[in-house]
């Protein structure tokens, strides 16, 4: 049991390490916004786990998707 609990505590932080590598990454504006978004994964990460994980999902979808698309609304 104890041993299940330590991989899956791996395995997020692994995708915590991945997420801040891709948000370093980004441009100042984005950087400085998903940044705070980010740190505020990990602050609740101590807390639970659980819902970190899932609020880092939603954060890795949006690191997905491709800038461009965001910035076509005065096309």
């Amino acid at each position: 049991m104890v041993a299940d609990h330590r991989l899956e505590d791996d395995e997020l932080a692994r995708r915590l390490r991945e997420a801040h590598r891709r948000v370093r990454m980004l441009p100042a504006a984005d950087r400085e916004r998903l940044g705070r978004r980010y740190l505020a994964i990990c602050d609740l990460a101590k807390r639970d786990p659980g819902r970190a994980a899932a609020r880092l999902e939603s954060l890795m979808a949006l690191l997905d998707t491709p800038r461009d698309a965001e910035n076509t609304h005065g096309d």
